[in-house]
């Protein structure tokens, strides 16, 4: 059964979180997990702050919240490229916690191309917005459900120095879509409210 976001959100932030195992190929621990609440229940994703591996560049500690960030753009923006994503405690502590996208792992950014340009176009620009350091082709999942584009991954992001490294480079030079840019208009200023418990003062001015 498909949950609306906010109902998706609920589960995701209240709901018992059961540990399935954890993903292969994460360079950070990352558990498939299963939130259920009042009856209902959903496969996600448990990121605990613990398990991030210390990088040189990005304060210890806090890619959760940059992934949770990601999400409140994403919704502000209303474009819908980040699944529901909350921060919590959990199993293993305090953590990011994100809807689970049922996709076909053979699909990624570079075979979505060609029949999704105009949902990637929101990437290039989402990426921009959020100095997205780590967007690889695997980071676009199309849902099994619904087609939908979904964007994951967002942990090395919202830095206060450029750090854009994307594979999503077939849009450049082109002339940004006005509702794509009215869009960004909008949400300027209901940034700090989204973001003020996430991100620095600095890291929120450099969006």
């Amino acid at each position: 059964m498909e949950l609306e976001p906010e109902h998706a959100s609920e589960i995701l932030r209240w709901g018992e979180l059961d540990v399935l195992g954890r993903m292969a190929w994460s360079s950070n621990a990352t558990m498939l997990v299963t939130a259920s609440l009042d009856g209902f229940e959903m496969p996600a994703v448990y990121k605990p702050q613990r398990g991030e591996r210390p990088l040189w560049d990005f304060p210890d500690g806090t890619l959760c919240n940059r992934e949770v960030a990601s999400y409140e753009l994403s919704a502000e923006t209303g474009w819908e490229i980040v699944p529901e994503t909350v921060l919590r405690d959990g199993p293993y502590g305090v953590g990011m916690v994100q809807r689970f996208v049922d996709h076909d792992p053979e699909e990624h950014y570079f075979t979505l191309l060609e029949n999704h340009a105009d949902e990637l176009r929101k990437f290039a620009v989402f990426d921009v917005l959020a100095n997205n350091a780590d967007r690889k082709g695997g980071h676009c999942l199309r849902d099994r459900h619904d087609g939908h584009i979904w964007g994951i991954d967002h942990g090395l992001a919202f830095h206060v120095a450029p750090k854009l490294r994307t594979v999503i480079w077939d849009f450049a030079d082109e002339q940004i879509a006005p509702d794509l840019l009215d869009d960004v208009c909008r949400v300027i200023g209901a940034l700090d409210a989204r973001l003020e418990n996430l991100l620095t003062r600095a890291e929120i001015a450099a969006v």
